[in-house]
């Protein structure tokens, strides 16, 4: 099975690919930063898993990722830009009774779009913890740092591994570096506006977003599940998807 991949208005206008695949409940997945729907959901079968569970599985590109458009014009990037993007997207495929899930970016833009009253029935954030939402500020200035130094990063350099991710996705650089800095810090106390019964899925080596723990404990209810793998190899293998699909279906 292959997805449909239709266009469509985000915030403002930019025009956003969304990847649809299966038919049923209607279940938003958003990918990671530098990623794609094709590499976190696609091409390791977590999207074929969730659509022959009875999903209607529904997969943006991030603004300045994948197929969607990447503008070069600051004004393009208002504070908050891709959780207004999750909410037009939303208005226009016409979702008023969906779950939502995102992994690392995508559970952060899953976090400000709740709080901004986006109301999915149920929310899963993937490979995130409290810091990567509380302490995203200094996260943000890392990955600035790394487009900065782009073509004299070395091998050690801890920026490496961005900047590999970044050569083999063709990111936009210029679009990319005008979206980090969209993003804010979010207070441990606005979490309690996510009510709805949540699932935090790290890998057991992940911790690249902090502790997935004190997330789960800031969280109204909220469950914490652990699956094989790093930050990036998490995604890689069929756990992921399996968990997401057990929490959905529970």
């Amino acid at each position: 099975m292959r997805p449909v991949t239709t266009m469509v208005p985000g915030h403002l206008g930019t025009r956003l690919a969304v990847h649809r695949m299966g038919a049923g409940r209607p279940l938003v997945l958003l990918h990671g930063l530098f990623s794609s729907a094709e590499m976190n959901w696609i091409k390791f079968g977590h999207a074929q898993v969730l659509a022959e569970a009875g999903f209607d599985v529904i997969m943006p590109d991030l603004r300045a990722h994948g197929q969607s458009e990447a503008p070069h014009d600051p004004a393009a990037y208002p504070d908050d830009v891709l959780a207004l993007d999750l909410a037009a997207a939303v208005a226009d495929l016409a979702l008023s009774d969906f779950d939502l899930c995102g992994f690392s970016l995508g559970a952060r833009t899953s976090v400000r779009a709740v709080i901004r009253g986006l109301r999915p029935r149920r929310l899963v954030l993937g490979g995130m913890g409290l810091e990567g939402l509380a302490g995203w500020t200094g996260r943000g200035a890392f990955f600035i740092d790394a487009i900065d130094r782009f073509d004299s990063v070395k091998h050690g350099d801890p920026a490496f591994p961005a900047v590999s991710f970044m050569k083999t996705m063709k990111v936009d650089r210029v679009a990319a570096r005008l979206l980090l800095q969209t993003f804010s810090d979010t207070a441990p106390e606005q979490l309690a506006a996510i009510t709805m019964p949540t699932l935090v899925v790290n890998g057991d080596q992940d911790r690249d977003n902090g502790s997935p723990d004190l997330l789960q404990a800031a969280l109204p209810q909220a469950t914490l599940v652990t699956v094989p793998g790093t930050h990036m190899s998490c995604v890689a293998k069929p756990d992921l998807g399996l968990a997401i699909r057990d929490f959905l279906i529970d």
